[in-house]
């Protein structure tokens, strides 16, 4: 699950903790950093006990950074990523898991009204339903990265909320074990979350999102409804689009009804009249106009609360209607993807014509389709933002 923006504000408050973290991470003093925390976790009412067992002969981890500079795993395209995850052998875990703990999925939608196929896939995509939750001490990561010089703001809140979730009894020092960025358990919750939103659904009196599937289910679920998630509301509508429409609308910060769609061709997947109704929805390219094509309903953005990266927001919201009934995705027929060094150099050739990328990292991130989006309308071309090798040859052409 992301780091996202509220615990970025949440460091920035914290206790005078920025201009501390610069001044000790320049000094490369981790036992004295590490004495800081032992007082600002007391300072926020975490008892003597829980800091000693959660911060006993912790290291830093050289491992952690190596993996935190390295990140590029969102590169590849739709169909490429989510062939790999939403895989034949994943969709039939999905489907047994959804049989296996049917009475839980009805309890937690009724409660918390997220569907059980939405919380199977996020569960199937983020650890194998379980079997793959990461094998990193949870609080060495999270004293390692808010140690780091580059997002201490960020991870030093959610290394002061591992330390409580030890002193609440929810796991021991020795139990928080999970993926290198510090997420626990089998829907990878931060700390942060953890403790914000983490229930006891199968009623043992702890809320252990490691070994308790329906204390992980329920806690996904508790968050997604935190996000505003509308009960019985659709999240992701595969559809066809026309051979000719304007294509600048395809864009997820734009949003028409589905009657206006279908005014200008958009059609079911199956090629039947869409729905003409006035839900506000987006029209989703991410492999371009000849790729596959979905409509986004209001629910989807709540995914892009669990994760910013659209190929796995569309990727997880697509696994979600397979294990709901809905057929494959028609492949289409779009361009070849970039590779990574020729996304590398669009982004550099956009930069130099006044655009913000954001980082130049080889992924296709909002900032790169909306500029990818402006140089297709300067160019003439369609503008499905999908960068393609020949607005790569205009922009080297300047």
């Amino acid at each position: 699950m992301n780091i996202n923006v509220k615990y970025f504000v949440a460091g920035l408050l914290a206790l005078g903790a920025l201009p501390a973290q610069a001044a000790s991470c320049e000094t490369g003093n981790f036992a004295g950093w590490l004495d800081g925390v032992r007082q600002e976790a007391a300072s926020a009412g975490v008892s003597r006990g829980a800091i000693s067992s959660g911060l006993k002969g912790i290291t830093y981890d050289k491992r952690v950074i190596s993996r935190d500079r390295a990140q590029g795993v969102f590169s590849q395209s739709f169909l490429t990523f989510s062939d790999k995850l939403v895989s034949k052998n994943r969709r039939q875990h999905g489907a047994n898991r959804l049989k296996k703990h049917a009475s839980t999925f009805k309890q937690i939608e009724k409660q918390y009204g997220v569907p059980g196929p939405v919380l199977v896939a996020f569960w199937g995509l983020e650890t194998d339903f379980g079997a793959f939750q990461g094998d990193f001490q949870t609080i060495r990561s999270l004293a390692t990265l808010a140690y780091d010089c580059r997002r201490p703001e960020l991870f030093r809140p959610q290394l002061i909320a591992a330390l409580q979730i030890i002193d609440r009894g929810d796991l021991s020092a020795s139990e928080m074990v999970g993926a290198w960025a510090g997420e626990i358990g089998q829907l990878q919750f931060l700390p942060g979350d953890y403790i914000e939103s983490a229930v006891d659904f199968d009623g043992d009196g702890r809320r252990d999102l490691r070994t308790s599937a329906p204390d992980a289910l329920a806690s996904a679920a508790n968050v997604i409804a935190k996000h505003g998630w509308q009960r019985g509301g659709l999240w992701l509508e595969e559809v066809r689009v026309p051979g000719e429409m304007d294509w600048a609308q395809a864009d997820l910060a734009i949003q028409h009804s589905r009657s206006q769609w279908a005014q200008w061709g958009v059609r079911t997947a199956d090629g039947g009249k869409l729905k003409a109704d006035n839900t506000p929805t987006s029209l989703l390219l991410p492999m371009g106009r000849k790729g596959p094509a979905f409509l986004a309903h209001p629910n989807f953005r709540i995914y892009l609360e669990w994760n910013e990266s659209l190929v796995y927001t569309i990727t997880a919201g697509y696994f979600a209607t397979r294990l709901a009934g809905a057929p494959p995705v028609r492949r289409g027929n779009a361009p070849d993807t970039l590779s990574g060094g020729q996304t590398k150099e669009l982004q550099n050739l956009l930069k130099r014509q006044g655009f913000d990328v954001g980082k130049v990292d080889g992924i296709v991130g909002a900032k790169t389709r909306a500029a990818v989006k402006e140089m297709q309308i300067k160019y003439g071309l369609p503008a499905d933002s999908y960068p393609t090798a020949d607005l790569l040859s205009r922009l080297r052409r300047g």
